[in-house]
């Protein structure tokens, strides 16, 4: 299946649970746990302050919107920003996003860490990849350098550094 063939079924599902497109394949998600859900609005929240502080024309939105990796995959991150026009209503894709976000949970951990890790950076839109673990209430903030390498460090508490686009959150509005 195309990411193309998934939005169109997608779009004709009624009660659809949350769902992927990986290699072709649908794959369907597993229930959420409270604290997954919890963090998933307070990183949406906290992005969005970010943006609002930094006066830059982007936006966060959380959970919902499917990020197409290549034709047969196509991921739906627990938050993300855009930069620039505001996309078009009844849009089902984010085409360029800068800053992806996962939450951990028993379930997607490894996936989020190798396959999704991987995939985004795909990408040349993005720059950031936010891995939040609820857990260890820590982020493992990947970036890509200009010259494409990309590094990873996590962080308990202080500050990241999201430039671009020029967004500055405290780590401890993810676990509030």
């Amino acid at each position: 299946m195309t990411v193309q063939d998934y939005l169109d079924w997608a779009a004709t599902q009624r009660d659809l649970p949350r769902t992927e497109l990986i290699n072709g394949q649908i794959v369907a998600m597993t229930p959420e746990r409270i604290e997954h859900v919890e963090i998933k609005d307070a990183v949406t929240v906290a992005l969005k302050a970010a943006i609002a502080r930094a006066g830059v024309r982007c936006r966060a939105v959380g959970d919902g919107m499917t990020v197409r990796i290549d034709n047969h995959t196509a991921y739906g991150p627990d938050a993300l920003v855009y930069c620039g026009e505001r996309l078009k209503r009844g849009s089902l894709t984010v085409p360029n996003p800068i800053i992806i976000v996962e939450v951990l949970s028993p379930t997607t951990s490894h996936t989020d860490t190798s396959a999704k890790l991987i995939g985004y950076f795909k990408l040349p839109s993005v720059p950031h990849y936010l891995i939040i673990d609820p857990d260890a209430c820590a982020v493992a903030h990947h970036s890509r350098a200009a010259d494409g390498t990309v590094s990873g460090h996590t962080v308990t508490s202080g500050t990241i550094r999201l430039d671009p686009p020029g967004l500055l959150v405290d780590v401890s509005e993810f676990f509030e």
